[in-house]
């Protein structure tokens, strides 16, 4: 019998043990026993297009073109950001682009560097 505890986020059975860590297999959730709470509050973690965790004042760097509404040109690929800031919303990235200004991006488009 499994004597493991449930998931904390999907209340699946099948926890098994990994090291010191509980998985689950059914939604990938990892969390050490007994600090369910702790693992809830960093839920909103921003990761970068290959999967780094960024945190604020980080540097990173632009992965692919992206256009800019209001500039007659767009951000190229390679552009280095310094100092970021992450934010709440769908654009989780504020920073400030040297030639652009203030800008706002998306994780997904960055990676760190």
């Amino acid at each position: 019998m499994n004597s493991l505890p449930n998931c904390p986020k999907c209340n699946s059975e099948y926890t098994y043990e990994d090291g010191g860590f509980l998985i689950c297999p059914e939604c990938a959730h990892q969390w050490i026993a007994g600090l369910e709470d702790i693992n809830d509050e960093n839920e909103n973690v921003v990761k970068d297009a290959n999967g780094n965790i960024l945190n604020d004042g980080d540097s990173v760097m632009i992965i692919k073109d992206l256009k800019v509404k209001g500039a007659s040109s767009s951000l190229k690929k390679g552009t280095k950001v310094k100092n970021i800031r992450l934010v709440d919303g769908d654009h989780n990235i504020d920073c400030k682009i040297d030639g652009f200004g203030a800008m706002s991006l998306k994780s997904e488009f960055v990676k760190k560097v």
